[in-house]
């Protein structure tokens, strides 16, 4: 007994039953008097979600929520003092008296602990929401303070007391009390009426007080925790006693689910249970990630994010019947039973088996490997799907025969697909075990080459479990040698891949710049004077008009120079501006190169060597760009200088450049991304280069369409400056293109959108154009070279593929 205590586990005595039953010894870990229950953190971040929509909303329809204040202020007047007085003081009063009888009914039965924490919510509430007040009216935005205290002197941005209400109301559950909410519900409605009608606060201040005081409670019932509800290891015996069983000792496994408890119960004849104990609080646990695969897979893949109680016990009950049913070697379940409001239980059979995962790999022999397929095989007759093949739910009992464990996440009357994800899962993990190889043949010998030709295209690792993602991490050939195996078998299998994915996180990036990009080009667009966009001098409008035309002459002439093969002047044009048409929908450093390259391809160009012209031609250009950029910025700063020395800018500039290699370079799984990206784009350039190199008009075509397509876009830039006010230096505006230029390239936007206008405008600001002209000309700037060709981007792109030339 004094070796239980020292691990920190305890033991019970279930009471004796009215039948005559001796109590029963339990034995499990100290449970926590207090638990910090999942649920609590997801609503206050909910809130937090809320708070800033509504903000962000009252932002948007500020000039609704002003009219309506004004509404407000011109019916108020028209109401009686003594009115509007009264529902003021029964609103507040109420608002008091409410929380402060419930205080007293909590002490009453004993519950003290709870109305302190209450008050503790309280009182953070109220300074949180003076501290916020004080900081909007100090410093925050004019317009956010205008919508908070309707710009009437003595009205505070946030009530501080609706606030502190509200925290402790939350902080003490009140929302578990039907009646008590209501009556609390009412108060606050009829309190906000009356300070909206008083003009004491406005619409979005009682909002935003109310959430506040919302987030303030759920953070203090997540950081001091609630009372554990959970049933001890007593309550759970006594509910298998009253399904028929006579329990004389029970003992707390370790956790194999993060929602679940599992107990080894003993019965008088010798046998054993295994219980699984389902609690209410540890339902939402890993929520964020099932949302986040709801939302990001298909329809046919995803499970229900959120479950009840009761649900998650039917669902993990019909499971195992089923699976029973249909002959399949699975735990059996004999009884359930809810234990009060707070857990259910399920009772099943026991086995004694190993898991999968603790069987070293050269005891998994090819009898073992058909027999788990056997075994998946008759759940998939009867369209059973599993959802968890992986080696903590794959058992092995004493006699060496397979048993299928964790019904609980599968799913029956199962579509095509679910049983093929199946198929495609436990692969996966067997060639994880034991090689592609042999669990290609053992699969192929049970379930056939076609079953497993249908799971080919689910061969994917957005598809598999998160265990089995983790480890193909450290082998990312493993699934290509599976596909390989399966198409030796049957070399007819559809091998292209299923799009399981809504979308990749990286096209949600993109998206999320692209409207933060969208956002800055109609901010600049505010602080442009039109007027000054209608005084630009048109000589110089048109000079930048052809130098942006130009550019794509000479985008024509530097691939020319790096194909050994002859291509027609006029259609490389028109393949450059289709390029600009694609620069809408992709980012400026990947339109252009998928372009290109089908465009050679279609020329009767090879793959390989289209990609290495292509390849050659960026990396040339990224060449001259680096040189052209030392060489301006060089020139810049010794224009004014006595000695021809290089400016302080250039130096900062090639310091960071040489701390960025240094980082990229000395962090390994950097440098092996970099390498990479870097191999696969530039492979076969240098051959590529060579062919060139032996013909000087080649070479000579090249490198002066790489040179004049940087001149030209210079030219087009200083025009456009020169446009709307006095010139710059030359070398000073080539600096300030070539710089912004980089940055589009880099940013995923579309086009670089945003992140050029950004760049652009902030450099030719810093040196030395008022920011009005900055922007104005870094509009019209963009307007000649990545919104004009757009139009005649769309019919080039359409001519050329209806001439299959794209």
């Amino acid at each position: 007994m004094r070796n239980i205590k020292e691990r920190g586990e305890r033991t019970s005595a279930a009471g004796a039953p009215p039948g005559g039953d001796s109590a029963v010894l339990v034995v499990e870990p100290l449970l926590p008097q207090r638990i910090r229950r999942p649920s609590d953190a997801l609503r206050f971040l909910a809130t937090l979600l809320a708070l800033a929509a509504v903000i962000l909303l009252a932002l948007v329809a500020k000039k609704t929520l002003n009219g309506l204040e004004a509404d407000v202020t011109e019916g108020t007047r028209r109401v009686p003092f003594l009115l509007s007085g009264l529902v003021g003081v029964l609103g507040g009063g109420a608002m008091l008296a409410i929380p402060a009888a419930y205080a007293i009914e909590r002490v009453i039965h004993r519950d003290g602990l709870r109305v302190a924490e209450g008050l503790f919510a309280a009182i953070a509430g109220m300074v949180l929401s003076f501290v916020l007040g004080e900081w909007i009216i100090a410093a925050g935005a004019e317009d956010l303070r205008l919508l908070l205290t309707g710009g009437r002197a003595g009205v505070e941005p946030l009530n501080t007391l609706l606030t502190s209400v509200i925290a402790y109301t939350t902080a003490v559950r009140i929302s578990n009390r039907p009646t008590w909410r209501a009556a609390l519900w009412t108060a606050v409605v009829v309190n906000a009426i009356a300070l909206f009608a008083g003009l004491a606060a406005t619409v979005l201040g009682i909002v935003v007080s109310i959430l506040v005081g919302l987030a303030v409670g759920y953070a203090t019932l997540y950081g001091v925790g609630s009372p554990n509800t959970r049933p001890p290891g007593s309550a759970i015996v006594a509910a298998v006693r009253k399904l028929g069983f006579h329990p004389v000792k029970a003992r707390r496994l370790d956790d194999d689910h993060q929602s679940s408890r599992r107990y080894a119960v003993g019965l008088r004849d010798g046998s054993r249970l295994d219980v699984t104990v389902l609690d209410r609080d540890r339902q939402v646990a890993g929520l964020l990630y099932r949302l986040w695969r709801r939302i990001r897979l298909s329809s046919e893949t995803r499970r229900k994010a959120i479950r009840s109680l009761r649900a998650e016990l039917e669902r993990e009950a019909l499971m195992a019947y089923a699976a029973h049913a249909a002959g399949a070697s699975t735990p059996r379940l004999v009884g359930t039973s809810e234990i009060g409001s707070e857990a259910a239980l399920l009772v099943y059979e026991h086995t004694p088996t190993r898991a999968l995962e603790d069987i070293p790999d050269e005891e998994i022999d090819d009898d073992l490997l058909a027999q788990i397929w056997e075994q998946v095989l008759l759940l998939q007759v009867q369209r059973l799907a599993h959802r968890r093949l992986t080696g903590d739910s794959i058992h092995v009992d004493d006699e060496g025969r397979v048993v299928l464990m964790d019904a609980r996440s599968g799913e029956i009357a199962a579509g095509d697909l679910l049983l093929s994800l199946d198929i495609a899962q436990l692969l996966t993990y067997l060639s994880l075990r034991v090689g592609a190889e042999r669990a290609v043949r053992a699969a192929a010998t049970v379930a056939g080459p076609h079953t497993l030709a249908a799971a080919l295209p689910l061969l994917q690792r957005i598809a598999l479990t998160r265990e089995t993602r983790v480890a193909l991490s450290k082998d990312k050939e493993l699934l290509p040698a599976i596909r390989e195996r399966i198409v030796e078998l049957e070399p007819r299998a559809e091998a292209e891949t299923i799009r399981l994915e809504r979308f990749r996180p990286k096209t949600l990036f993109t998206i999320v710049a692209s409207a933060l990009a969208a956002y800055l080009v109609v901010s600049y667009l505010a602080e442009t004077n039109l007027n000054m966009l209608t005084s630009a001098k048109w000589g110089w409008t048109g000079v930048a008009f052809a130098a942006a035309m130009l550019s794509y002459v000479a985008a024509a002439l530097m691939l020319r120079g790096f194909v050994p093969e002859r291509l027609p002047l006029g259609r490389t044009v028109l393949v450059q501006f289709a390029g600009s048409f694609v620069k809408l929908v992709a980012p400026a450093a990947v339109s252009g190169v998928a372009v290109n390259t089908r465009y050679l391809q279609r020329r009767g160009i090879p793959p390989g060597q289209a990609v290495a012209s292509v390849g050659a031609s960026q990396l040339v250009g990224l060449a001259f760009h680096i040189a052209l950029l030392l060489l301006f910025a060089y020139i810049t700063g010794s224009a004014t200088a006595a000695s021809f020395t290089p400016s302080r800018t250039l130096v900062f500039v090639l310091l960071a450049v040489a701390v960025l290699v240094l980082f990229l370079m000395g962090v390994p799984r950097l440098r092996r991304m970099v390498t990479s990206r870097v191999r696969s784009l530039f492979s076969g350039v240098i051959p590529r280069l060579l062919d060139v190199l032996q013909s000087p008009r080649k070479i000579a075509e090249g490198f002066a369409g790489t040179l004049l397509l940087t001149v030209f876009f210079v030219v087009c830039l200083d025009a456009c400056v020169r446009a709307f006010g006095e010139p710059l230096n030359f070398a000073a505006v080539a600096v300030v293109f070539l710089a912004g230029n980089a940055i589009g390239s880099a940013a995923p936007t579309p086009g670089g959108l945003g992140a050029v206008e950004a760049a652009l405008a902030t450099g030719l600001t810093i040196a030395g154009l008022e920011r009005e002209v900055a922007i104005s000309a870094v509009l019209l700037f963009r307007l000649l070279t990545f919104w004009f060709p757009v139009l005649p981007g769309w019919a080039s792109f359409a001519y050329l593929q209806r001439n299959e030339a794209l």
